[in-house]
């Protein structure tokens, strides 16, 4: 296909000229190709419909690269689901829809509240759709668009929780590839809930300066992600210095008339400090900002956790008062539920019951020979993960799960201090006892010394 503004030649498949990043038209011979293909495909879902069988249409939330979200209500687990229907042209492809389907069987195993929940891909009336779960509040891009520039104290508490989404699902291998703001639930309570995982990958892309099909959007895409090289989390991590900064001066750092422009300046232009835009940014927040933003990876922080100790320690030197805590409602029987298509996977109340005997009860002081201070004078407390006696491999998954659960549930209690999760897998990991199904004495003294509690659960 000739570029109309450059007269270059470009594959007929490309959006964006090659040479000058002007759009190119939709190719005929491509659409024709692609309709062949299809089953009469869907590409709207009416509202007060029923969709494969199951799905009562509420409402149209809006649209992404990939297609139309709709809310709906699952009638089989009487609970609000999303649905994903995705675009004739993506689902015409055998290829993504199978790189999908490897890259679900990773992000349904994150288990985080700062995460939201992907449930399955199914195919129904020609079309494939993804079921996820539904977040009732507001996106991160229209909080920015209805107030402008955050708080200092409020951009670090979302960033923070960001920071743990991703810390999560880059520990189990999972690179979002397309963070942004859009991305970025916010729920009621105020939590970030970060949506789409593993979607980005699944789409064959090269970037915005080679050919094929480009994912993600431009502003917030990593100088890597330009050329189309292979990205790991730093990625993620260049993306959320951006939406740090636009938090905090209601404007990304680079801009441009078309996707090719921004992606130069990605790639070669340096940005502007972000105290120019607001004079209220403390400088050490700058500073994290514009590391995340370096155009080497290995300049950057080295993972999400390394970006969150960074804000923690800021944050302990603005006023008390300009804080934000989050607010993390009690944790109900109903939202560990799982839903997944029932047919495909079944977990009835025995299963729980047979997991909970499982855990080993260790309740009890320790030594005073190798205990550590104590951290505060509360009642300080340990969970580690459960042990499956279901005899089912497939359900290993539920044992950091449920400890999770668990650990984000009594941490809300005044009366008790709980060693966090991530320190846990952290402690664990060191002893190489991430596996292991049963601990010696010797092992619990050792997790209890490190992680600085009096017992173990």
């Amino acid at each position: 296909m000739k570029c109309s503004k450059c007269n270059s030649k470009n594959p007929d498949t490309q959006q964006f000229c090659g040479e000058c990043g002007t759009q190119l038209p939709k190719s005929e011979k491509f659409t024709l190709s692609i309709t062949k293909t299809l089953e009469t495909p869907k590409e709207k879902l009416t509202t007060g419909s029923t969709f494969a069988g199951r799905y009562q249409i509420i409402e149209e939330l809006g649209q992404g690269g990939m297609g139309k979200v709709f809310k709906a209500h699952d009638t089989e687990i009487k609970e609000k689901v999303a649905i994903k229907l995705i675009k004739p042209e993506i689902s015409a492809d055998k290829n993504t829809i199978e790189r999908f389907q490897n890259e679900l069987k990773f992000t349904r195993k994150i288990s985080h509240r700062n995460v939201c929940r992907m449930y399955d891909l199914n195919r129904e009336e020609g079309s494939y759709y993804i079921t996820m779960e539904y977040v009732e509040g507001e996106d991160l891009k229209s909080t920015i668009r209805r107030i402008g520039q955050l708080p200092i104290g409020k951009t670090i508490s979302l960033a923070n929780q960001i920071c743990e989404g991703l810390t999560e699902a880059h520990r189990l291998g999972v690179v979002h590839r397309d963070l942004k703001p859009s991305n970025i639930m916010l729920d009621k309570e105020g939590n970030v809930r970060i949506m789409d995982f593993g979607i980005a990958r699944s789409l064959k892309t090269k970037g915005i300066t080679g050919t094929g099909v480009m994912i993600g959007t431009p502003e917030y895409m990593s100088p890597e992600q330009v050329e189309g090289k292979e990205t790991d989390q730093q990625s993620d991590i260049y993306s959320l210095g951006i939406i740090l900064y636009e938090m905090l001066t209601g404007r990304v750092p680079f801009e441009g008339d078309t996707p090719f422009t921004i992606g130069m300046k990605h790639k070669g232009e340096v940005p502007k400090d972000p105290r120019e835009l607001n004079a209220q940014i403390p400088e050490d927040l700058s500073r994290v900002i514009l590391m995340c933003l370096e155009k080497e990876k290995a300049n950057r922080y080295q993972s999400a956790d390394d970006v969150r100790s960074e804000l923690s320690r800021i944050e302990q030197g603005i006023p008390t008062t300009e804080r934000v805590v989050p607010k993390r409602k009690p944790i109900t029987s109903k939202e560990i539920t799982v839903t997944f298509r029932l047919k495909k996977l079944f977990i009835p109340v025995f299963v729980f019951v047979a997991l909970i005997i499982g855990v080993v009860i260790i309740w009890r002081l320790l030594p005073k020979k190798e205990a550590l201070p104590i951290l505060s004078d509360k009642p300080s407390l340990a969970v580690l993960y459960f042990e499956n006696n279901t005899g089912d491999v497939g359900l290993d998954h539920w044992r950091k799960m449920l400890s999770d659960l668990l650990i984000t549930d009594l941490a809300q209690s005044k009366y008790l201090r709980i060693l966090s999760g991530d320190r846990l897998f952290k402690i664990l990991s060191d002893m190489n006892r991430l596996e292991a199904k049963t601990f010696s004495a010797d092992v619990l003294d050792k997790v209890a010394s490190r992680g600085r509690v009096q017992h173990l659960l």
